[in-house]
């Protein structure tokens, strides 16, 4: 039960992070699990604050999860060109 709430408020802060920044993850809602979970873990080494759901530290992870977002669609908007 714990890895299925962990991949739903992976999706959520995927989501959230895509959202915030106007900009779609690639590969839908598999990209927005996969952004939620990697940001999760980028955030939890950058900072340790805020509510944790799922062993999923909120703040954090939605932080981490722009940034990944943020540098994916970089890349991305590079590699059109």
């Amino acid at each position: 039960m714990g890895f299925i709430l962990y991949l739903i408020i992976g999706g959520v802060i995927g989501w959230l992070a895509g959202l915030i920044l106007g900009k779609d993850v690639p590969g839908g809602i598999i990209g927005n699990i996969i952004a939620g979970i990697i940001g999760a873990w980028i955030g939890g080494m950058l900072f340790s604050f805020g509510p944790a759901v799922a062993g999923i530290q909120i703040i954090p992870a939605l932080i981490g999860a722009i940034i990944l977002i943020f540098i994916v669609s970089f890349i991305m908007k590079a590699l059109r060109k």
